[in-house]
């Protein structure tokens, strides 16, 4: 028995070799019952007719990559999908003796979709929901972590299994937005053995941009200005986000 592992949307070899054999081989056969094929089907042949090799296969994501003449019947599947998951058995014909069956078992594994994202707070004293970093349809199910640092924050993880086999797992972080709070770095991780390397989102300002905040009513008018330069453009909220070399502070 052959155990294959393939993220989705890879491509994907099953190996078949028959070994230690001097007899006439006539055919190769593939059955599979799988998550999208339950029910086994015959869906790739190879034959052995005057010489010639002749194949034929119900699915064209497979195609032959063995050798007939080396008793080789390994084949190849591209564009993996979780309906590819399942039992798969490669059947030597031989003249003299039969059939002689090599059994694969195929598992898929399924990166996370992942997301950020940022909650509007205001300076306050109460709890709040700061952000949620969420890893959807896994699988395995994906570790979600945050790195905050020194930032005094509580997290709260969740998952979802759904019915094809997947798990969305989504990890909230809640904290009391203060000023020591403010310009904390913090990261959110997802790892998954479907992913070549973590997944990291960082909740932080952009680093080309300056914003000037003031606590009044009614809201004020922000306006920057900058040595050297006779114009400069400025947008609402005191959120500057070009040339910002020089900047004196906000009037």
């Amino acid at each position: 028995l052959y155990l294959v592992t393939v993220v989705q949307g890879a491509t994907v070899t099953l190996p078949c070799h028959l070994t230690d054999s001097k007899e006439t081989l006539k055919q190769i056969l593939w059955q599979r019952s799988t998550r999208g094929r339950p029910l086994k089907d015959n869906f790739f042949n190879i034959l052995e007719k005057n010489g010639k090799y002749l194949i034929e296969f119900m699915d064209d994501r497979f195609r032959f990559v063995g050798s007939f003449t080396e008793k080789n019947g390994s084949i190849q599947l591209s564009k993996a999908s979780l309906m590819d998951e399942g039992s798969y058995s490669c059947i030597f014909l031989l003249l003299e003796s039969g059939n002689h069956k090599t059994e694969v078992s195929l598992k898929l594994l399924v990166p996370p979709v992942t997301s950020l994202k940022n909650e509007s707070v205001v300076l306050g004293s109460e709890e709040v929901l700061l952000a949620t970093c969420t890893a959807a349809a896994a699988r395995p199910p994906a570790e979600v972590r945050w790195v905050t640092g020194n930032a005094k924050i509580r997290v709260t993880t969740n998952s979802t299994r759904h019915d094809n086999g997947t798990t969305t797992t989504k990890s909230s972080l809640f904290g009391v937005p203060t000023r020591d709070l403010d310009g904390q770095l913090i990261q959110c991780v997802v790892s998954s053995v479907a992913l070549d390397t973590d997944k990291i989102h960082i909740i932080e300002s952009s680093d080309d941009s300056l914003r000037c905040i003031s606590e009044a009513r009614p809201e004020p008018t922000f306006n920057w200005t900058r040595s050297c330069t006779p114009k400069l453009h400025y947008f609402d909220y005191g959120l500057l986000t070009n040339d910002i070399n020089n900047l004196k502070p906000c009037l």
